[in-house]
Parts: C-alpha cells; sequence; structure tokens
C-alpha cells in the first residue's frame, strides 16, 4: 500500500506512528555457530521487557527489525512483541552476507532471487500473515562482495524497485559501502530507498559525507557497542555529519544482536541509544528538532512505501 508503512500487525498511516524509532534491532535472531555459540536473542520475555521499559520511559514508537531468512527470523515472535508491547514493529526480507546464505542462493540467479523477495513480500513470511516492510539486512563481507553477495544486492535492488519497499545494508564494520550503494544506484534504486548499515563503525567521515551527499540514509546503528567503537568515536563522526548538514540522512540504533547485549544479561539493551547517547548529544548542542528528526522523522520517510512502478 503506497504511503503507508508496512508493519508486523498491517499498514499503518505514517502519522498514527507516534515516538523514537530504532533504525537496526534484533529481537529475536541466531546467527550462533561452532565459533559462536553464543550469537543468538532467544528470550522472548526479557525483549519485551525491555520493549515496554523503552517505551514507558523514551517513547520508544518504531523498531525496524532486520533479521531476514539465514539469521533465524521468526515473524510470528514480532507478531507477539508487537502486539503485548504497543511498539509497531517492521519485519525484513533478504539475504546476509555469505555466510549466512540459506543453501539455494549458491545455485540460484538474480532473478529466482528477486523472486522469492517479492513472494514474501506479496504473500506473507510462511503461514504467519505477516508482510515485510523493509528489504534488509543485506550483506557483503568485505572491501569487494563476494558473486553470491552481489546477486543477492540485484535482486534485492529489483524487489525493492518493485514492490516499493526500501532496503538496509550490512556493510562489515562500515567497510565496503560506497560500493554497495554504486551497485544499487546501478540497479536504478533512487538512494533516498537506501541505508547503508553499521557506518559508525568505520572511523572515515570523508565515506558518510559521500553517502549521505549522494542521497543515502547513513546508519549509525551499533551505539552502545563499545568493544567495536566507542561511543565518543560515533559522537564525533555523527556531530560532523550534523555540521555538514546531513541530519535528514541519519538513522541511529543499537543493533542488539546476542543476548549478553540485553539489560537483564548485564548489556547496555535496546534503551542505550536514548539513555545514554542521546543525552551525550544534548550536551554537545544538538537542538530537539534536530533529534526529532533523525529519530522519528527519518526513519518513516525512509520505511514509507513508494508506488511501484
Amino acid at each position: 500500500m503506497s504511503g503507508a508503512i508496512t508493519t508486523v500487525l498491517g499498514g499503518r498511516d505514517p502519522a498514527q506512528i507516534r515516538g523514537a524509532a530504532l533504525a537496526h534491532e534484533h529481537l529475536y535472531i541466531d546467527l550462533s555457530h561452532e565459533e559462536d555459540p553464543e550469537g543468538y536473542v532467544r528470550d522472548e520475555e526479557a525483549v519485551l521487557g525491555e520493549l515496554e521499559g523503552a517505551r514507558g520511559r523514551f517513547g520508544l514508537g518504531l523498531v525496524i527489525e532486520l533479521t531476514c531468512e539465514g539469521m533465524g527470523r521468526d515473524a510470528a515472535t514480532l507478531k507477539r512483541l508487537s502486539t503485548a508491547s504497543g511498539v509497531d514493529v517492521v519485519c525484513a526480507t533478504g539475504f546476509y552476507y555469505e555466510r549466512f546464505h540459506p543453501p539455494y542462493v549458491r545455485c540460484s540467479s538474480t532473478d529466482e532471487l528477486t523472486g522469492r523477495l517479492l513472494d514474501e513480500i506479496n504473500r506473507g513470511i510462511e503461514d504467519t500473515g505477516v508482510r515485510p516492510g523493509v528489504i534488509g539486512e543485506v550483506g557483503s563481507h568485505g572491501p569487494k562482495m563476494s558473486a553470491a553477495e552481489e546477486r543477492c544486492f540485484r535482486a534485492a535492488a529489483r524487489a525493492a524497485l518493485a514492490s516499493g519497499l526500501s532496503m538496509t545494508t550490512h556493510a562489515h564494520l562500515g567497510v565496503g559501502a560506497v560500493g554497495q550503494l554504486e551497485l544499487l544506484l546501478e540497479e536504478g534504486l533512487p538512494p533516498e530507498r537506501i541505508c547503508l548499515g553499521h557506518q559508525d563503525l568505520i572511523d572515515d567521515s570523508d565515506q558518510h559525507e559521500t553517502l549521505a551527499g549522494a542521497g543515502a540514509y547513513v546508519a549509525f546503528d551499533t551505539v552502545g557497542k563499545e568493544s567495536y567503537q566507542p561511543d565518543e568515536v560515533r559522537l564525533r563522526l555523527l556531530m560532523r555529519m550534523l555540521e555538514a548538514g546531513h541530519e535528514d540522512r541519519l538513522l541511529l540504533s543499537n543493533d542488539v544482536s546476542r543476548e549478553a547485549y540485553l539489560k537483564s544479561r548485564g548489556g547496555f539493551g535496546y534503551g542505550h541509544l536514548f539513555e545514554s547517547f542521546v543525552p551525550e548529544l544534548r550536551r554537545a548542542g544538538v537542538e530537539d528538532r534536530t533529534l526529532t528528526t533523525i529519530l522519528e522523522e527519518n526513519p518513516k520517510r525512509f520505511l514509507t512505501r513508494n508506488e511501484a512502478p
């Protein structure tokens, strides 16, 4: 439905969605494997408690949940969490980076992968009745994407064009985002329907300004992951973006992707962005009007479904 945001509970008028958004989260995910057996979030009760807490304390109104096929996506759980918490949740379709591709990706053409994405977008995910409202997090790993990752990116762009949805990428440690954008623009996807992920993990303001200057969204979406990058570096990079006039191209989030990050496990939790980082932005002189643009207006503008050609 053009002009609407597709949530796990159905189409919503963007004006009806109130409050701040988390632009890149995982409410249920399973990336565990032999080398990383703790790479999952499956504690529905703990996640619900944090969503309710963030809604009550900080006005959380929307979560863009970017767990796609191959990442342990569970649309039925997302539907329950949204219903119980009162927080709108947008579910994703797409393909993560190659290590986590479903087996069929290896032998599928770009057209076949496009068809799979459109089938989920148009018919819903399995028998849940949940339709994806965004394509992502479509991933690449390194400065140059693999052949399989390239097919997935082209398929995602074509599905986005056919459906009117926007798409979010996974640029591993922030690397490779310029190449991702170039490929998606080559496929004809408008830059304002593209969000380049994990850009707060690379200390490269020139890259950030290149992406935003092209018209794409730039995600500072791992706020709180201090072992990857101190939040003080994220703050410096974000202030540089604001000084360059790119407030309307920024998206923020925490990217909770394992239970060790949950508050109940001693981690920073889904509320960290609002509890710790936003106050730092205010202390740095960022006005409430600008924060409303970044936390409320940008995510809804990015998600609002366009008229498909």
